[in-house]
């Protein structure tokens, strides 16, 4: 049993070893690779590297121009709203309500009479939880 662990320690060694020695024959010398890396052409680390077309930052259209056209839209209504409050206004619903003010508050007395609307507080959700309707 002692032989079988100690030649197979010996093979895992030599294994190791070899391929070390392999490695080392086949990479290049420290020479070749200053060489090598003073002859590339240098770039940039990064994102800085990848060179991609920008989009020039200057106007085609004069600033009384773009200040026209904008009047323009705002008066057809094209123009929207700027911000972040501008796609809030876009989902809500533009309709109107259907009940009056009266109504609703006719509705809400009710189910406060008949007990649909718990109490306010944890009073309240604990009387909610309770209640079955």
């Amino acid at each position: 049993m002692k032989t079988k662990l100690a030649l197979s320690a010996i093979v895992a060694a030599v294994a190791v070893f070899s391929q070390g020695a392999f490695a080392q024959a086949s990479s290049p010398s420290r020479a070749e690779v200053k060489a090598e890396a003073k002859g590339a052409a240098k770039a940039p680390a990064g994102e800085a590297g990848s060179e991609t077309a920008r989009p020039s930052s200057k106007s085609d259209k004069t600033r009384a121009e773009r200040k026209a056209t904008t009047k323009m839209d705002k008066a057809s209504g094209n123009l929207k709203s700027a911000g972040e409050a501008s796609s809030m206004k876009d989902e809500k619903s533009t309709g109107t309500s259907t009940t009056t003010r009266a109504e609703r508050k006719a509705k809400t007395r009710a189910a406060n009479k008949s007990g649909q609307i718990p109490e306010a507080g944890e009073k309240g959700s604990a009387d909610a939880a309770t209640k079955k309707p």
